[in-house]
């Protein structure tokens, strides 16, 4: 099937973002509240992670293993990631869009964040872990990246417990649609 790359990432840029619904149709979806994960002083993790953080027990890469990332992403018993999507994320990361941020033990892939970068906004698809706080070690070592390459946006989406233990927050759309304006006016680089 041939992909719209260009219009893929129109939509992503409006504040939509795709979704499998549960008979594996592909759509696009947006919300009237959207979760941020914090950029600045307002960014938190637990305590017991800055002890595994200080033991430096994780190694980083970003698009090492990018399909792996993706079909990490996409392993649990209810998705949103159908085929269909996984093979747009691959398209929009062989143009230059999408990226996984990843943690290894070794030579094993611990976990990773998936997502779509557009300017100056990490736009978060998911995240997942092989080996516990796997996850987690990327989400603090990615928001250290973004702070470092000036992102102004790092869109969580939706908003989950886990999130909330990093300080994530919600605002309204009509305040996202401004944020994300401003970070489409930016150039920043992942790596």
């Amino acid at each position: 099937m041939e992909y719209d790359i260009a219009a893929i990432v129109r939509g992503y840029a409006q504040g939509y973002f795709l979704m499998a619904d549960d008979n594996k149709g592909l759509g696009w979806y947006s919300s009237r509240d959207r979760t941020l994960i914090p950029l600045d002083e307002r960014f938190r993790y637990p305590r017991s992670l800055q002890r595994v953080l200080n033991q430096e027990r994780f190694t980083l890469s970003i698009n090492c293993d990018f399909p792996s990332v993706v079909a990490g992403c996409a392993d649990r018993e209810t998705t949103w990631i159908s085929p269909e999507l996984q093979e747009i994320y691959y398209l929009l990361y062989q143009n230059g869009y999408a990226y996984s941020f990843e943690t290894w033990q070794g030579d094993q892939l611990a976990g990773g964040i998936l997502g779509i970068v557009i300017g100056g906004a990490f736009i978060g698809e998911s995240m997942f872990y092989r080996v516990p706080e796997g996850s987690k070690v990327a989400m603090v070592k990615l928001v250290e990246r973004l702070r470092q390459n000036q992102f102004l946006l790092f869109d969580a989406q939706m908003m989950n417990p886990h999130l909330a233990r990093f300080g994530a927050y919600g605002i309204k759309d009509e305040e996202y649609q401004s944020l994300l304006k401003q970070a489409l006016q930016c150039r920043c680089s992942l790596v």
